[in-house]
């Protein structure tokens, strides 16, 4: 639009603009978007991690994982391979999928 049709359409409505009084609207409007509901999200993430914990806990999680991953070294030792493994990249696997773990639990949140 050019600036002539813009005053033209501003002179047109002029006559019947009106101010509505706010009484507070817009802020009790602003105080109760998305801030209210990330705090609930916050909530009931903290609170289902929470739960996920202490269920990993309460049903042995810790020892399971610990039998898993003893298993799983002691399996590899017997068939040789771990004559082929370098402990140092051994360790960068190590850390890596604890990296991407941590990264994939964080996105969920």
């Amino acid at each position: 639009m050019t600036e002539n049709d813009e005053r033209l359409i501003e002179q047109f409505l002029a006559p019947a603009r009106r101010e509505i009084a706010d009484n507070g609207f817009t802020r009790r409007v602003m105080r109760r978007l998305p801030d209210r509901r990330e705090r609930l999200s916050r909530w009931i993430s903290g609170l289902g991690f929470a739960l996920a914990a202490v269920l990993f806990i309460a049903l042995d999680g810790v020892q399971l994982l610990w039998d898993a991953l003893h298993e799983a070294f002691t399996a590899a030792i017997e068939h040789g391979l771990a004559a082929d493994i370098d402990p140092k990249s051994l360790l960068v696997a190590g850390v890596v999928l604890l990296f991407l773990t941590y990264k994939k639990i964080a996105s969920l949140a």
